[in-house]
């Protein structure tokens, strides 16, 4: 248990770096890219669904194949933050939230697809084919700024290693504590065990796991979820209409100041946003840039596709059937609260399906995010770290799954945001790379690129 000064300082911290200025500069990094992409994520979307399974190319280095590289990067993304993350979004932020998850998100995809393409471009393979790849690489070669480089590294490393590991097993613990009332110390050493099978078989070990849980986890999910947004269908129209209106209200929840309603919705929305989707950390940079592919705006595409379905998919069915069931009032909160709309819908049975799916949207996540860690503190401490960092990762799993949920979520949002800082400044610094990879690809496939003229380098 921690101390109530150092509780508060957490939370204090957290405020702080996710304040006004930090959603502007998502909001406009986002804002930027896509005018300066003119909407990629609009008009190449076509193309980005119909190459949503990547196909194999002959010759290509890389530690994955670019499918496994993709549902490396969408099972990483997809984890409880899409259910737990959401779930309380929408009850610190109110219904106002979810509109700027979604805004966000639209945004987002051209930051993820940023990342992706330099993942690629700047990714280093040693003669013995390991793949050394992430915001690192494009800070210190494409920027040229070798320090801002380490600092990230060093960020994104201790975020990995302190953020992942708790705020994953906790959701998955809180889930199933209220839905099978198994202990959450009993929880913590199952969800450890688990990890470690796969975890310390490396990058190759987590591929092959992500391509097969990925898609079950999301096809699960939308099919219980969509069951509870028809059974409650008549409330749709008015959890529309609520979400909308409380995106601009100038009220908190129960009064206030004004202009306090709209800030505390942004904060949590974009908060959560970015924990859902991940645009921004840099991520997608080390799963892509891992990928058998020469291709990178075919990587770039499948990253859209994946903040898609994070944003637009999973996390909608989050927030809408918390919403259109109620249950966002009950007092409940984190996974224990979508399970109770699931519930209402399917009684008992859709309990279950949450903490399946959250299991599963944890797991998935827990095996993603020890990679990305490894990646970023191999780049500091060389490859050595590896096998000794995997054993610390998993062995951090129990004290997540037995910490408090409100702390937990405090110091992740409070690690990620420090870790966008550094990366935003390369995928700003490096957009003319981008924009040439994206004329260059139009270039090979003009059909794709009818008339519509392409960014100018």
């Amino acid at each position: 248990m921690l101390p109530e000064s150092i509780r508060k300082a957490i939370f204090w911290a957290s405020d702080f770096v996710w304040g006004p200025w930090t959603m502007a500069l998502l909001l406009g990094a986002g804002l930027f890219l896509t005018f300066r992409y003119r909407f990629v994520q609009v008009t190449r979307f076509p193309e980005a669904a119909r190459t949503l399974i990547p196909a194999q190319q002959e010759g290509a280095k890389g530690a994955l194949s670019p499918f496994q590289a993709f549902m490396t990067a969408l099972g990483a993304s997809i984890g409880t933050g899409n259910i737990a993350g959401v779930a309380t979004a929408v009850v610190s932020g109110g219904p106002g939230a979810v509109f700027w998850i979604w805004c966000y998100g639209f945004f987002a995809t051209v930051i993820k697809l940023t990342e992706a393409v330099l993942g690629i471009r700047y990714r280093k393979i040693l003669p013995n084919g390991h793949v050394s790849a992430g915001p690192m690489h494009y800070l210190r070669d494409g920027l040229r700024a070798p320090r801002l480089a380490w600092i990230y590294a060093l960020v994104a490393g201790v975020a990995a290693l302190t953020t992942t590991p708790f705020t994953q097993p906790n959701s998955m613990a809180v889930v199933l504590e209220s839905q099978f009332r198994i202990p959450t110390w009993a929880s913590g050493v199952g969800i450890a065990v688990l990890a470690w099978l796969v975890i310390i078989g490396g990058v190759r070990s987590i591929g092959r796991v992500a391509e097969k849980l990925a898609p079950l986890k999301v096809g699960l999910y939308l099919a219980g979820g969509l069951w509870v947004i028809l059974f409650h269908a008549a409330e749709v129209p008015a959890v529309f209409s609520l979400i909308f209106r409380e995106a601009f209200s100038l009220e908190a929840a129960g009064g206030g100041a004004a202009g306090v309603g709209i800030m505390v919705a942004m904060r949590y929305g974009i908060a959560r946003g970015i924990y859902a989707n991940e645009a921004g950390y840099g991520t997608a940079a080390v799963a892509y840039g891992s990928a058998r592919s020469e291709q990178p705006v075919q990587q770039g595409l499948n990253a859209v596709m994946e903040v898609f379905i994070v944003s637009f998919v999973t996390s909608s069915i989050s927030a809408l059937t918390v919403l259109v069931s109620g249950v966002w009032r009950s007092g409940l909160t984190s996974t224990a609260l979508v399970a109770s709309a699931f519930n209402t819908a399917l009684p008992t049975v859709g309990g279950w399906v949450v903490a399946f799916c959250s299991f599963l949207f944890g797991y998935t996540t827990l095996i993603g995010w020890a990679y990305y860690g490894e990646q970023f503190l191999e780049y500091i401490l060389g490859t050595k770290v590896a096998k000794p960092y995997r054993w610390v990762y998993c062995g951090l799993i129990y004290f997540g799954a037995v910490g408090k949920p409100e702390t937990v979520w405090a110091w992740g949002d409070l690690m990620n945001g420090l870790q966008i800082f550094p990366n935003l400044v390369g995928l700003l610094g490096l957009t003319g790379v981008v924009v040439a990879a994206l004329r260059k690809h139009a270039k090979a496939q003009p059909s794709a690129a009818v008339d519509r003229g392409e960014p100018s380098a």
